[in-house]
C-alpha cells in the first residue's frame, strides 16, 4: 500500500523497514541541515535508511546512519555521504522526545524524506520494537487480508 503524499509535498524517499520493525507512536517533522550537494543528491532520489535512527544529545537531535550518496556533478568540495546530520527541531519538541526515549525505551527512527514548499522535511517517529511474533501477526493479517480480497472479487 502506497503513501499518497500530502498536497505541496514531493515524496523523495521512505524507510520501509520502519513499519516493519517498529510499532510507530508519534510523529513529527524536522527540518535538516544540508550541505548543497546533499540537495542535489536527494533531489535525484539517493538516498538510503538502513541503520538509520536519531540520537538526541546536547538538546540537539543529530539523524545516523543514513546514507546520502555524493552528487556525481558537485565539484571537487563534495560530502561525507556518511556524516551525522543535525536535525532541526523546536527545544520543547527535542525535550519530549527525550523524556519519552528515556522513560519508556522507545526509539526515534526516519520514517520518510520529502521537500515541501522548497526545504527537505523529515519525518521521525517514536518507535517501539517489534518483536518476532508480532511480525507473524503483521504477516499473517496481511495474508488473511488478500485472500478476503480475492474471494470477493471473484464473486
Amino acid at each position: 500500500m502506497t503513501q499518497k503524499p500530502r498536497t505541496g509535498e514531493k515524496l523523495i524517499a521512505t524507510n520501509k523497514n520502519a513499519r516493519r520493525l517498529y510499532e510507530l507512536l508519534e510523529t513529527y517533522e524536522a527540518g535538516i541541515a544540508l550541505m548543497g550537494s546533499e540537495v542535489k543528491s536527494l533531489r535525484a532520489g539517493h538516498v538510503s535508511f538502513k541503520d538509520g535512527y536519531v540520537r538526541l544529545r546536547d538538546n540537539e537531535a543529530w539523524l545516523v546512519g543514513v546514507h546520502i550518496a555524493p552528487y556525481e556533478n558537485a565539484v571537487h568540495t563534495g560530502h561525507d555521504p556518511e556524516r551525522e546530520r543535525r536535525l532541526l527541531l523546536h527545544a520543547h519538541e527535542i525535550a519530549q522526545l527525550r523524556a519519552k526515549v528515556e522513560q519508556k525505551g522507545l526509539t526515534v527512527v526516519p520514517v520518510r524524506l520529502y521537500l515541501k514548499q522548497g526545504r527537505v522535511k523529515l519525518e521521525i517517529a517514536l518507535g517501539r520494537g517489534k518483536k518476532v511474533h508480532d511480525r507473524r501477526d503483521d504477516i499473517k493479517d496481511r495474508d488473511i487480508a488478500r485472500d478476503t480480497a480475492r474471494e470477493l472479487a471473484r464473486y
